[in-house]
């Protein structure tokens, strides 16, 4: 399980998150790729918190695939495209993440790749090493000529 830092010898967290996270030798991590607030049709929920909340879910599903939980997040970060959704940024955060506060960076930019998208949220998470036995198969190399 990762380990929360949090030292006086550098500036307190602004809101709920860690300093930085430490992560034992011998774990795997996962890499999740920037999720934006679309459901598994492709449909972009229709406000900026039900953004903000569907990333959250595409985010923490990604992970339930690998057997791990918001728990187990080491690193977050947030791409918004407000000032003004600050706010509603780390309310949402905190309710998904029931109190888990990995390390993060929050940038507010003046856009993402699609135009409609408030939001996007990437992760680092800590697993178990896989052994020999679970390791996964390779992908099958394909031919595009």
């Amino acid at each position: 399980m990762p380990v929360r830092i949090n030292t006086p010898q550098a500036p307190a967290p602004f809101s709920r998150y860690s300093q930085a996270m430490r992560v034992s030798a011998g774990k795997d991590l996962v890499f999740v790729s920037g999720q934006a607030g679309v459901d598994l049709d492709g449909k972009l929920a229709e406000t900026e918190r039900g953004q903000h909340e569907q990333c959250w879910r595409n985010v923490l599903a990604i992970l339930a695939d690998q057997g791990l939980a918001a728990k187990d997040i080491i690193e977050m970060t947030v791409y918004i495209t407000t000032q003004e959704g600050v706010p509603l940024y780390r309310e949402v955060r905190d309710e998904m993440l029931q109190g888990h506060e990995a390390a993060s960076t929050l940038l507010i930019i003046s856009g993402l790749a699609n135009p409609e998208w408030l939001v996007e949220i990437s992760v680092i998470a800590e697993a178990p090493a896989f052994t020999v036995e679970q390791e996964p198969e390779p992908s099958e190399a394909t031919d595009e000529g």
